[in-house]
């Protein structure tokens, strides 16, 4: 593909040893950004990390407005969904860079040996939930631009940061609503580099698509001690979820992408059950009922060869069979999300100059990849129109979501080296570094 590390200039090599001198600073950063605790659901501490980042971005000589998600039901007063975006001009409007991180991080969950919002540095890592998915993402994007300010380096073309909230629920809040508004398009933005996991030494070009849908099964309540009577909605429900098992999944097992996805595992056509739900509540009272209604939330991830309807084809298939075959079978179908595949060009412009980057800095060639779950490049390139976008970041893809979770110290380094020498590449120098 041609993406070996060209020989660094004087003015990146400048910014490279900038970007080594800052480390202690920029693990500092990140600390303070993982002890706020912006847990979604529900949402929690949104407008001030949004203004957190404002704060050093505005240190960092960027224009920074906040951009409420006004009209998104997700915005409420008690958890309002605040966005932040800034801009430092250079010496022309375009081409212009954006990185773009989201702020939000999963819950705890169980089994940390570590405080989850302490933000500690030990040995090498920084633990904290967000560390890797992916504030990591944030500071280094942002100590990497500031290497090259502080080097006294003007670009040629236009940088932007964005710090964007619930890409954890779908980014509808986040960076859908920028893309909505004009704030990220194909109209301003030239290249979009998204600060997600995906290891530091890759490319993602893009994600697989997903659909996510509800099953109801409607049957008709009746006494526990005479079941007879009624008709079980779980039994139903039963009845839906091994038809999936035995028919569909290995179907879907036979299924691979083209696409590079990481880890092979994930290049398969998958479905996943996300919860089941019927009867009476697990921690409430008895209550000796035939159960009239249960609830299965599904999770299928799709491949760029496969047709969004024949994915819904699929279900109501087998849905509709089993209402044919079995007395009192009904139920009730709705979508919840459909995000379609995205994957950028290998040969862009964009991909090669990071591969190049990572090259120069890591000393090896840049694998390139495609992510198992979906990410907010769908909102880019599908609202936004921007064909440029890829995801690169300091985080390790498999310490997402997990109990002491952690990004490398080294990683969070090398990182911001890449983007730098990307930055400078893709936007050019408008005057040479300073003697």
């Amino acid at each position: 593909m041609g993406t070996a590390a060209k020989p660094t200039s004087r003015a990146e090599e400048a910014v490279l040893r900038r970007i080594e001198s800052m480390t202690d600073e920029l693990c500092a950063f990140l600390s303070d950004l993982i002890r706020l605790p912006t847990v979604n659901p529900p949402g929690e501490n949104y407008a001030d990390c949004a203004r957190f980042l404002g704060a050093k971005l505005e240190e960092f000589a960027y224009e920074v407005q906040y951009v409420p998600a006004e009209g998104r039901p997700e915005h409420t007063s008690r958890h309002p969904r605040i966005n932040v975006v800034a801009r430092r001009p250079g010496r022309s409007a375009r081409p212009l860079l954006h990185f773009d991180g989201h702020f939000d991080v999963v819950p705890v969950g169980e089994g940390w040996t570590r405080d989850p919002f302490g933000g500690e540095r030990v040995e090498g890592r920084i633990y904290g939930r967000g560390s890797a998915d992916q504030k990591s993402g944030l500071a280094a994007s942002f100590f990497a631009v500031e290497a090259i300010r502080r080097e006294g380096i003007r670009l040629a073309g236009t940088v932007e940061q964005s710090g964007v909230v619930d890409e954890e629920s779908g980014g509808f809040a986040g960076m859908a609503y920028l893309a909505e508004k004009g704030l990220v398009s194909k109209d301003r933005t030239d290249y979009v580099i998204i600060t997600e996991p995906l290891n530091v030494d890759r490319v993602c070009l893009g994600h697989r698509g997903v659909y996510w849908f509800r099953v109801t099964t409607l049957g008709r309540i009746g006494h526990g001690s005479m079941p007879f009577f009624g008709v079980s909605a779980i039994d139903h429900m039963a009845i839906f979820l091994e038809a999936l098992a035995r028919e569909l999944k290995p179907r879907l097992a036979e299924r691979q992408s083209k696409m590079p996805v990481e880890p092979p595992g994930a290049r398969y056509a998958t479905l996943n059950v996300n919860a089941v739900h019927g009867g009476q509540p697990e921690f409430g009272p008895q209550t000796p009922c035939v159960a009239d209604r249960a609830v299965a939330i599904l999770d299928r991830r799709f491949l760029v060869e496969e047709r969004l309807e024949d994915v819904r084809g699929e279900v109501m298939e087998i849905l509709e069979r089993l209402k044919r075959e079995i007395p009192h079978f009904d139920y009730r179908f709705e979508e919840q999300m459909t995000v379609l595949p995205v994957q950028t060009s290998a040969e862009a412009p964009l991909v090669r100059t990071i591969a190049g980057a990572i090259e120069q800095v890591l000393g090896k060639p840049a694998p390139l990849i495609a992510s198992p779950g979906t990410y907010d490049q769908k909102h880019v390139m599908r609202i936004g129109r921007v064909e440029q976008c890829v995801a690169y970041g300091p985080g390790r893809l498999e310490l997402s979501h997990l109990p002491d979770e952690y990004c490398l110290v080294d990683d969070l380094a090398h990182g911001a080296q890449v983007m730098a020498l990307a930055t400078l590449r893709l936007l050019g120098l408008d005057q040479p570094a300073r003697a």
